[in-house]
């Protein structure tokens, strides 16, 4: 899979790009603020119709246009994968606020020229994005590790993305009838409805993400250690909130302890355990819990309340790890989910890379590097080209970013 041309128009301080991108390594360089990272928000957004960096799709509006009458964001993105040539295309337009109201922006997706539903769209284009803030993946909250689980298998998994939508829609209808009997009363069996799609949907997301950590932690137990000198020990444990007689009747993911057993990965291990035996057992947490459901007014279990912890040597680097540690947990993290990809999907991801060499010791900064030169395509940030040793990127472009332009310094063979 491959990304051979990108467009912007409008696009944060973009105003417009029109430029081939080659297969291999792209290394771009320049100054802080001016738009390495944009350039890659840009292909982010292009391939899961989201940016990493804001909820609010306004803020990708071009300072220069916000002022005009119908200003608007344009992406277009040509690929080829393995049959054959797409077009990616995503336009927003923010159309006039009415009496007073917020301007919205309006979004359009089109495959082809044929304009799709996000849930269609997704999948298109492959990527993988590692950028410093990931180590909020291993020390915030389990909300953002449930989302890039959600992001990662929405790109190889229709039926998981379909799943995920149905889920998130019941689980607010769930909630809402939960409020209503607690305020006023009524029969606690009209859940039953609400509970039967909850299982149906929520029991394969609890699968593909059970499937998919087991995977990522195979993978990041060879990666890790090559980024750490062979001193450390990354293991990756999924945390449902069905009991998968893994963690016990009730227990919450708050109560696990900071260090784990030193046979960590055997003691925590889930079971292997088939779609009906999932649904299985989350209807009957269902029904057990009901009542605590209907004093507290919320679902108190299910895949929307998962987590995935980060241990090294045991050590659950959530609560209990350094910038360092956590740091490069996140890198290998992502590294493993490019081979995860492909292994999916027959097709290699695109990788982007912000400034991942920063906080990085050349042992590291070797390791990185040598990985940067197996990937199909890669798109890495640095300010410093004293960060990559000399002749990278081997075969690939060393790209200068300035004020939103683009101009290649050199082409390496």
């Amino acid at each position: 899979m491959q990304l051979v041309h990108l467009t912007l128009y409008n696009f944060r301080n973009y105003a417009r790009l029109d430029v081939d991108l080659p297969a291999g390594a792209i290394l771009l360089q320049g100054a802080n603020g001016q738009g390495k990272s944009n350039l890659l928000e840009a292909v982010y957004y292009l391939a899961t119709t989201r940016s990493p960096y804001t909820s609010v799709d306004q803020q990708l509006l071009s300072w220069m246009v916000v002022d005009e009458e119908m200003p608007f964001v344009r992406l277009e993105g040509r690929m080829r994968r393995e049959d054959g040539r797409h077009k990616l295309e995503i336009t927003l337009i923010q159309k006039p606020a009415n009496n007073g109201g917020t301007a919205r922006l309006r979004k359009e997706l089109r495959v082809d020229g044929l304009k799709r539903r996000a849930i269609d769209y997704l999948g298109s284009l492959n990527v993988v994005l590692f950028r410093p803030e990931d180590i909020d993946l291993i020390g915030q909250g389990p909300s953002l590790r449930r989302r890039y689980l959600d992001i990662t298998l929405s790109q190889i998994d229709p039926r998981y993305r379909s799943d995920l939508s149905r889920y998130n829609q019941t689980i607010t209808q769930r909630n809402a009838l939960l409020r209503q009997l607690q305020e006023t009363g009524g029969d606690p069996d009209q859940l039953a409805f609400w509970d039967e799609t909850l299982v149906t949907v929520g029991s394969y997301l609890i699968l593909r993400r059970l499937q998919t950590i087991t995977r990522l932690d195979e993978l990041v137990a060879t990666l890790h250690p090559s980024l750490t000198g062979g001193i450390e020990r990354l293991r990756l444990v999924f945390v449902p909130r069905v009991d998968l007689d893994h963690l016990g009747e009730g227990q919450n993911v708050a109560q696990l302890p900071l260090r784990f057993d030193p046979q960590f990965a055997q003691t925590f291990a889930l079971p292997s355990l088939g779609l009906e035996e999932i649904a299985e057992r989350f209807q009957r947490q269902l029904y057990e819990r009901r009542s605590l459901d209907l004093i507290r007014g919320v679902t108190s279990v299910g895949p929307h309340r998962d987590d995935l912890r980060f241990l090294v040597d045991g050590v659950d680097m959530t609560a209990f790890g350094s910038r360092g540690q956590q740091r490069t947990a996140a890198l290998s993290l992502k590294l493993a989910e490019v081979a995860f990809m492909r292994e999916e999907t027959g097709e290699s991801p695109l990788l982007l890379l912000d400034d991942v060499m920063s906080e990085l010791d050349e042992r590291r900064r070797a390791c990185v590097t040598g990985i940067i030169g197996e990937q199909e395509q890669v798109i890495v940030t640095t300010t410093d080209l004293a960060d990559f040793p000399a002749g990278f990127p081997a075969g690939g472009a060393l790209w200068q970013v300035e004020e939103g332009r683009i101009s290649e310094v050199s082409r390496l063979e």
